[in-house]
Order: structure tokens, then sequence, then C-alpha cells
């Protein structure tokens, strides 16, 4: 279903660990040439090492979300390197998890930042040069339940996820003529070396429990729904929001 990859070039952002790291290898693994993208390279040169022991191939550009010009930078030299790129993975965000009333200017404007004029910056740019090589492509925005819900303490990292999830979809209407597709991947709990401390917490335990799986995801759950969108398999889905939580969204209020 998803052989169409092999021929592909994908671009990752904040691809250096967590599940950007993992959005990475799983491409790789389906045979995608990956360029991942992000600040700290030195961590970007050992994961393609991990993708070329696998026998994949990619490269490592430095990107920066918060300016335009390194955006437009490692866009040209991922084409130049692997060719033209024809799935983007707007992986890149951050968080700081605060009381709201707590917080500063600057703990809000750095998460609006990255996590959504980031994306942004990197679906323009991307859209542009598909639109200009005239063959389309899909654009995956990495946004999370918490822009469909929400909860305490991260109040900007929530409302980015929600513009994002709107912005995903003004994207789709526009970009839908140059057959570039634009769908939202909505990640649940899932569990990374930074979260896995609390999770076996027994506040995490508490958390788990309104989850109507009873259990934490894993990132292997999303490689199926991230493959799917990036591969042709998808061709007449755009504009969508695939949520992967358990059923989290849907639980008891």
């Amino acid at each position: 279903m998803f052989d169409d990859l092999r021929t592909k070039t994908a671009l990752v952002t904040g691809a250096f660990g967590g599940l950007g790291r993992h959005f990475a290898l799983t491409l790789a693994g389906a045979g995608c040439r990956v360029a991942l993208a992000g600040r700290r390279t030195g961590e970007g040169e050992k994961v393609l090492a991990e993708i070329r022991s696998g026998g994949g191939d990619g490269c490592v550009v430095r990107l920066d979300v918060r300016e335009p010009e390194s955006v437009q930078r490692a866009l040209d030299d991922a084409a130049a390197q692997l060719g033209p790129i024809a799935v983007v993975v707007n992986n890149a965000g951050i968080a700081v998890t605060r009381p709201a009333l707590d917080q500063t200017d600057e703990d809000w404007t750095g998460v609006i930042d990255v996590n959504l004029n980031g994306a942004w910056r990197v679906a323009q740019a991307a859209g542009r040069q598909m639109r200009d090589r005239g063959k389309g492509g899909s654009i995956i925005n990495i946004a999370s339940i918490l822009g469909l819900r929400v909860a305490q303490q991260v109040p900007a990292y929530a409302a980015a996820k929600a513009g994002l999830i709107h912005l995903t979809r003004a994207l789709a209407l526009e970009l839908a003529r140059f057959n570039i597709r634009v769908n939202a991947l909505a990640p649940g709990y899932i569990e990374t070396d930074i979260n896995r401390d609390f999770f076996a917490s027994e506040a995490g335990e508490a958390l788990l429990k309104r989850v109507p799986q009873r259990r934490l995801g894993q990132p292997r759950h999303l490689d199926a729904p991230l493959l799917l969108l990036a591969s042709d398999a998808s061709e007449f889905m755009t504009g969508a929001v695939v949520a992967v939580d358990g059923g989290h969204l849907v639980s008891t209020l």
C-alpha cells in the first residue's frame, strides 16, 4: 500500500529526538529518502547513522523554524542533496508547563513562535516548492489532542495546536488545486523518554484511567497513520485531523 514512498524524499522537522526521530526512522524504513532537520545537527548525524545502518538514505540540514531564512535554506539544501521534497512532517515543537497566571510573555511567545508560526513558515515554503515543481505533495502537521480539548498549565501549547489544526484546514483548502494535501496527525499521550517516569507515577496512572483503552500509547501506534498520510494511499484525504489517542477524545467529561 505504501510502495510509492520508496521513490519520495521526506523532510522531518525536529527530527533529532523524541517523536521526530521516530517519524524519520519510520519513513526511512518505508523507503523514503529522509532529510533530518533541526538545530542540533550533531544529534542529527546519530539519527542519520541509524538510517544508513538499516540501508536507508538521508541527510542532515540545519533548521531553526523561528527564522524564515533558515527554513528556506534547509528546504533548498535538502532538495539539492536528496531530490525534490514530496513529504513534509511538521513536527518541531516545545512546551512550557506552568500555571497560566505564572507564565511570562516570553513563555507564551516562545511556544507560539515555534509550534504555530514555525509550522506555518515550513508549510508555506514547502508548499511553494511543491507548487513550482508541479507534482503535488503531502504536508503532515503534527498537532495534538490538546488542540481539540485542553489540559491545565499548557495554555500556549494548547492554543498553538488548536491554531495548527485550523491552519491545516485553511492550507488544505487553498493548496488542493496544486495537488498538495495538508493533513494533521493528533497524538494523544504517547510514551517517550521525557514522560515515561511521570506515567509510572501515581498521578500518571490516574491520568491513564481517563483513557478508554486504559493504557499509554507507544510511538509505533503512530506508524500506520503517518505512512498513510505520507503516501498516495491517502490521495483523497486533505484537511483531515487523524487522532491517535486510545479514545481519549471521546472520554466522559
